[in-house]
């Protein structure tokens, strides 16, 4: 099944976000470990999305004088497309529903500028959407595919390891490789998407070389990030969008061509005491636990994004690390195999001897995503915040 069910395509077309302060679904009377803390877990609240004028600084190459426009992610995501297509006539656009803007509107009118050749829907294939990206980006062009939903991507699966990650390396010295090939995919939950539509599945993509794996957190990461993978990346990039954000808030976004490097983190926060590293949605609900906990301990919490996934900035997170002592690390995707482990992982073997406390994980349970449990699967503030107290109090 290649379509969404009416009701949530209309759910998550809504103008208004999902409230992470809606009342948890439940059949216990207790109250939820959120309303236990009485902790700001609201998107508009969160202090992250008040942080545009430091997503606007050198700390992330964006162009300083620049004229902008406020921008939500799914807009932001529409003028880099925009951007890209004006910039090269190399740059195809193209996937299941595109020419009419696609489910959640990031193609919006692009069929109308640029002409059915460039902008244009495919059959229902996800095989034969990514095998064709392959071919065209072998060519020369700069192929910009879309998966419907991130859970629909399985079966390019094949298309994606054994053809477009191996396609550099297979031509070994030559100018041949699959670059300018970018496969965006809307991922992650919503709170109601059930089995088919909440799936994080970078860690999967993580684990092959020859593929990067970039997740903007905001609007005005998400165009640089984006242009940058279809410019300036000699790889595929698989380029995963949380669809809850697409509509979640607005930055100033720079309405000029500019890039993002791949592969580096962001230190959104300075802290001495403790480091949290995340990615994607998840970063709201770690700004929002460390602004509670630092408000109770008078602590001070370092929070990094890692924005590209694989080949992830080691360097930034080991620097953080040895300096605190202490790490969390967060995301959304199930904790078995995944990213928080790979992260864990290098945190002790290259700071183990400054580490004060274990490296500690929050992250999706190892389940399928039941719509009635979906938000008790996945980490909440509450979660994040007894994680960074107890690596405090270790």
């Amino acid at each position: 099944m290649t379509t969404a069910p009416p009701a949530l395509v209309r759910r998550l077309l809504l103008r208004r976000p999902p409230s992470f302060k809606q009342p948890r679904r439940s059949h216990s009377t207790a109250p939820s470990p959120s309303a236990r803390l009485n902790l700001p877990i609201d998107y508009k609240t969160t202090p992250l999305l008040h942080h545009t004028p430091s997503t606007l600084s050198g700390a992330t190459d964006l162009p300083q004088h620049a004229t902008t426009k406020r921008l939500n992610l799914y807009q932001a995501i529409n003028s880099a497309l925009r951007t890209a297509l004006s910039t090269s006539d190399k740059v195809l656009l193209f996937g299941e529903d595109v020419a009419f803007g696609g489910v959640f509107r990031c193609s919006m009118d692009l069929q109308t500028e640029f002409g059915s050749e460039r902008v244009f829907n495919t059959p229902l294939t996800e095989q034969g959407i990514v095998g064709f990206a392959i071919g065209a980006a072998a060519e020369g062009m700069k192929p910009v595919a879309e998966i419907q939903f991130a859970d629909y991507v399985f079966p390019a699966f094949d298309q994606i390891v054994n053809e477009a990650a191996k396609f550099r390396y297979r031509e070994g010295g030559t100018e041949g490789n699959a670059g300018g090939l970018v496969i965006r995919m809307p991922c992650g939950a919503v709170g109601h998407g059930a089995l088919y539509h909440s799936q994080s599945p970078e860690s999967l993509f993580a684990h092959v070389p020859g593929v990067r794996v970039v997740m903007p957190r905001s609007p005005s990461q998400a165009k640089g990030l984006l242009l940058s993978a279809i410019f300036e990346c000699k790889d595929p990039v698989i380029f995963m969008e949380p669809k809850v954000l697409y509509r979640a808030s607005v930055e100033h976004v720079p309405n000029e061509y500019y890039t993002i490097p791949l592969s580096k983190a962001e230190t959104i926060k300075p802290g001495k005491d403790l480091t949290v590293i995340s990615y994607g949605q998840p970063l709201y609900l770690c700004s929002s636990a460390i602004a509670a906990i630092e408000k109770a301990t008078g602590v001070s919490i370092e929070l990094i994004d890692l924005r590209t996934i694989y080949p992830w900035d080691r360097q930034t997170v080991l620097e953080s690390v040895r300096r605190t002592g202490r790490a969390v690390v967060v995301h959304e995707s199930m904790i078995n195999y995944g990213v928080g482990a790979e992260v864990a992982a290098t945190i002790q073997d290259g700071a183990f001897l400054r580490l004060e406390a274990p490296v500690k994980r929050v992250a999706g349970w190892s389940v399928h995503t039941g719509l009635t449990f979906e938000q008790f699967i996945l980490p909440d503030v509450a979660r994040i915040y007894d994680a960074i107290k107890q690596t405090l109090e270790y």
